[in-house]
């Protein structure tokens, strides 16, 4: 089990911090879709369904890419959305 850990941390970290915004960004269209099926004509169960997927979709994006940027990375992204505002 540990070496299945190690391979999943070595994969994790090869992948770029370009990746992990990438990912991070992913999460943008899942939460807007999982609020807006709202105003579909649809049953509440089917709503119920649907935003549970891409909820659930957003979620996984999001905790994904912080999981690629790693500490190093998230320092550098919220720099550079600091910069952004001031810029």
């Amino acid at each position: 089990m540990k070496a299945f850990f190690r391979r999943i941390k070595a994969w994790l970290q090869s992948l770029s911090y370009r990746t992990g915004v990438i990912v991070l960004l992913c999460c943008i269209p899942c939460y807007i879709i999982s609020f807006a099926q709202m105003l579909l004509p649809l049953s509440v169960e089917a709503k119920a369904v649907l935003w549970t997927v891409f909820f659930g979709l957003a979620k996984t994006f999001q905790y994904g890419g912080i999981t690629i940027l790693g500490v190093e990375g998230y320092k550098r992204f919220k720099a550079f959305l600091k910069r952004k505002k001031q810029g």
